[in-house]
């Protein structure tokens, strides 16, 4: 068998003939954090497609974590469409000591790692090509002082292209979380994030699905205006289990948007996050 011209192998080794170094060797090396940094556990937040609320899950799965006492962090690992610094209510910029940069600390003590810390302004766009963007979420990993973290949450990039899979395979993921919405179209996209999660062989902790309802004031009937879920379908034919389902709130939007997202409470991730205690 002849060896993989690096500039061409597209790093999926199912299905591959070449006799590279890295199926030789158990694929491509994970990486670390600095010999002064320590995170314990690693969760990436997932979606197969932008627009599903994955950034939101994120926030509030760290929120959730920190008020049990655990020591907590979040990458932002959507470097094109940063939004943790907004639900955080974050605005300075990053400094370092010449070896680490050092995250920001929201007001309950969460470490905090995002793009829009690096640039003169929030609304200037990050137009980068896939390998150097992959370049720097691998550095805000290995290169910042993460200070004793015991759950990092990643939030991913969106979709099944070359930078979550940069991250999936070069990362030291424990599990990752998949968030959906209710619509048919999205649990087929979900379906593709489990499977390129399970081509990485990574450990899918569950489904959280977000806009899966509203509830009327009044009557407390449920308005699915979305349609009906088919979040648990899709567990079923995979075997994974749905962790939680996030309703439409007033309060979910205006909490974010003022960056205070700290201070919501949204009881139907406590499976979720018992879960994420688990591993």
């Amino acid at each position: 068998m002849s060896e993989q011209n690096p500039e061409t192998c597209n790093h999926n080794c199912e299905g591959c003939t070449a006799d590279c170094s890295s199926r030789q060797g158990g694929g491509i090396q994970k990486i670390t954090t600095h010999p002064r940094a320590k995170v314990k556990k690693l969760i990436g937040v997932v979606s197969g497609k932008g627009g599903v609320g994955k950034s939101f899950v994120t926030s509030v799965l760290a929120s959730e974590m920190q008020r049990r006492g655990h020591r907590t962090a979040v990458l932002d690992g959507d470097l094109t469409g940063p939004s943790m610094g907004k639900v955080f209510g974050i605005s300075e910029k990053a400094v370092g000591d010449g070896e680490l940069m050092y995250p920001a600390v929201t007001s309950t003590g969460i470490q905090v790692v995002t793009m829009n810390m690096l640039l003169d302004q929030e609304s200037q766009p990050v137009i980068w090509r896939g390998p150097v963007i992959g370049g720097v979420l691998q550095q805000f990993y290995t290169e910042v002082f993460w200070d004793d973290v015991d759950y990092m949450f990643v939030d991913m990039p969106p979709g099944t292209g070359d930078a979550p899979l940069t991250m999936f395979q070069s990362f030291p993921f424990d599990g990752i979380v998949i968030v959906t919405s209710p619509q048919d179209l999205v649990s087929m996209i979900v379906e593709k994030a489990i499977n390129m999660a399970k081509m990485c062989d990574i450990n899918v902790i569950g489904l959280v699905e977000n806009m899966s309802y509203v509830e009327c004031s009044n009557c407390k009937e449920k308005l699915y205006v979305f349609g009906q879920s088919h979040i648990q379908d899709v567990a079923d034919k995979y075997g994974l289990k749905v962790l939680a389902r996030i309703p439409l709130r007033e309060e979910n939007a205006r909490l974010s948007d003022s960056g205070k997202i700290e201070e919501l409470i949204v009881p139907e991730m406590a499976e979720a996050a018992a879960e994420i205690e688990k591993i």
